[in-house]
């Protein structure tokens, strides 16, 4: 039976693993899906799922809105909201609706169930997952709209059950969030088209003193629509993947990406500089003790994870004098741990074997490309599939031929992992001066600056051009906008500052970029100071532009286009307005 066609409930019926008789929604279907098909085939012995799935289905959600008297305070917000869309005013309203989802009370009857399945659990750490109805269909996967709550699950069972309700609730509330509402109303969607189910799962994983954490997580598609080089196929499926937690793997944080058809292949390029630049050197874990969600530094548990991990050589390397040596090298006693996995594709080949093997397999299956969630640890070869889901497609243009253009008229031009597409006429560019950006604290301003910006351009496909990776969780890496700030933007053009860590990078795989490609949205690198690249600055200075409440954002109206020949790997971003004199 192919995905669309799939019933899910009576998986999780027959394993007494269902709270409620509602919906199970989006993530619960794919897991259940993929249990159900990876049955009696060869791949079973390969790959596992975590020990219990519970679901709570929609009808919990639907009970405490209704019992807490949530649905008036909804219709208050939802008639304020239509008078000032403003996103500061949005967030404000989501602020009380999430207090009063916090606040309100849970019927005893879903307590004790609760309570009954953490019985059933036992103590490991927690995942409690968003599984809307609308999450994970073919065609809009919400991916990172709504919320993931981890509790760390120690205590007596009373407060292990309070934690867990309190997480629940938490993400019942996010379903009304400014970016998921925003992302509702981008694709035609109204709240009340939308019901919460959650699941609840073990985190996959070791114990390693306090520290809990999978060796290996990530995220791997069966298809690459957008692709660093034309060597790679669309068909050939791509792996984005990190040590720890696999939160760096969908955030635009630093991971690993590897093309399934070529793991060898890095797309910021092979000299030990450009590894060092763009390697995770931190990582994510539940501390066991306190409970809390932790980020480590690499350099600070180096000699702890050489103890632990017996085959961290693999992914584990030392960057100092322009050179990468070996974790536990005697030869260099001053340099930057970093997370590189330069060995990993020659020392466990047969992990990207199986992910490419399971890619292929779920894609024919399910009857559309496939993106799945995963954790894998390396000792015992063992992959755990933790979420499955249709891979949204990308709809890329056909050819596009950039014809010659004067040069003062070229604003940005790129020359790596460039796509077909085109946008013609566009009046507005927003430009986010990288000179200015990240001079003070003010980060989180800039941000909120463009989403006033994108609020008032909706419908303009405007151009956004600005520093490092856009929609990064760590400000320092790029600007940390949320989706409903750039919900209106036709091209995002991400600038490269080599002397800095403002580095663009393809992180397909990232909830990111996944809005992009279901948004239909282009995307353009550009790296100053590289050959076959235009960061043009003088025409970012003289060029008249109304300057902002911040003053690192700029916004310039005239007349321009975008053009991206991905044959050629060659884009840009042109002014068609006449030189001023």
């Amino acid at each position: 039976m192919i995905y669309s066609d799939f019933d899910p409930k009576p998986v999780f019926r027959e394993y007494r693993r269902l709270i409620g008789d509602g919906e199970v929604g989006g993530k619960a279907r794919g897991l259940a899906f993929a249990f159900n098909t990876l049955k009696g085939t060869p791949l079973e012995s390969c790959v596992e799922f975590p020990d219990v799935n519970y679901v709570l289905t929609t009808e919990g959600f639907d009970d405490f809105v209704s019992d807490n008297g949530i649905e008036t305070l909804l219709k208050e917000s939802l008639s304020g909201q239509e008078e000032n869309t403003e996103d500061e005013f949005a967030q404000e309203l989501f602020e009380k609706v999430a207090s009063a989802f916090r606040n309100g009370r849970v019927r005893p009857s879903l307590t004790r169930d609760l309570e009954a399945a953490m019985e059933a659990i036992g103590d490991f750490p927690l995942a409690i997952r968003s599984s809307s109805i609308l999450e994970d269909s073919r065609k809009l996967s919400f991916a990172g709209k709504y919320s993931t709550r981890f509790s760390a699950n120690r205590g007596p069972l009373a407060d292990r059950t309070v934690l867990l309700v309190n997480a629940i609730k938490e993400v019942w509330a996010s379903l009304y969030n400014p970016a998921a509402r925003a992302y509702r109303k981008k694709h035609g969607l109204t709240d009340s088209d939308e019901s919460m189910a959650v699941v609840i799962q073990p985190v996959i994983g070791r114990e390693h003193n306090s520290m809990y954490y999978p060796e290996i997580a990530g995220t791997a598609f069966s298809k690459v629509y957008r692709r660093p080089s034309t060597r790679i196929r669309k068909e050939d499926g791509v792996m984005r993947f990190c040590f720890g937690l696999g939160t760096r793997t969908v955030d635009r944080l630093k991971a690993n990406v590897s093309y399934l058809s070529h793991p060898m292949l890095r797309p910021q390029g092979n000299l030990p500089a450009d590894i060092a630049m763009t390697s995770q050197s931190e990582f994510d874990y539940i501390d066991r003790g306190s409970g809390r969600f932790m980020t480590g530094a690499l350099s600070e548990h180096l000699p702890f994870l050489l103890r632990e991990h017996k085959l961290a050589s693999a992914f584990i390397e030392i960057y100092a004098e322009n050179l990468l040596y070996w974790a536990g090298s005697d030869q260099v006693s001053n340099g930057k741990p970093v997370f590189s996995f330069s060995n990993f594709p020659r020392r466990h080949p047969r992990f990207f074997s199986l992910v490419k093997e399971l890619c292929s397999f779920l894609e024919e299956r399910m009857g559309m490309p496939a993106d799945m969630e995963f954790a894998y640890d390396t000792e015992r070869e063992k992959l755990t599939l933790l979420q499955l889901r249709p891979l949204a497609s990308y709809e890329e243009m056909a050819r596009v031929s950039i014809p010659e253009v004067r040069e003062e008229n070229v604003i940005l031009k790129g020359n790596r992992m460039v796509s077909n597409g085109r946008l013609e006429n566009v009046h507005h560019l927003v430009y986010v001066d990288p000179s200015v950006y990240g001079k003070d604290a003010t980060f989180y301003e800039v941000a909120r600056e463009i989403g006033r910006i994108n609020h008032k351009l909706s419908g303009t496909n405007y151009i956004l051009v600005g520093p490092g990776r856009w929609g990064s969780t760590n400000p320092k890496l790029g600007v940390p906008v949320r989706y409903n700030e750039i919900c209106n933007c036709g091209c995002l053009v991400e600038v490269g500052i080599l002397e800095s860590d403002y580095t663009p990078e393809l992180s397909y795989g990232t909830h990111f970029f996944l809005d992009l490609d279901v948004d239909g949205t282009l995307y353009l690198p550009v790296f100053d100071g590289m050959k076959g690249n235009v960061y043009n600055r003088e025409w970012l200075a003289s060029s008249f532009f109304e300057q902002k409440r911040h003053p690192a954002v700029r916004h310039y109206t005239g007349n321009f286009s975008v053009l991206l020949d991905g044959e050629n790997e060659v884009g840009v971003v042109i002014s068609n307005d006449p030189p001023s004199k």
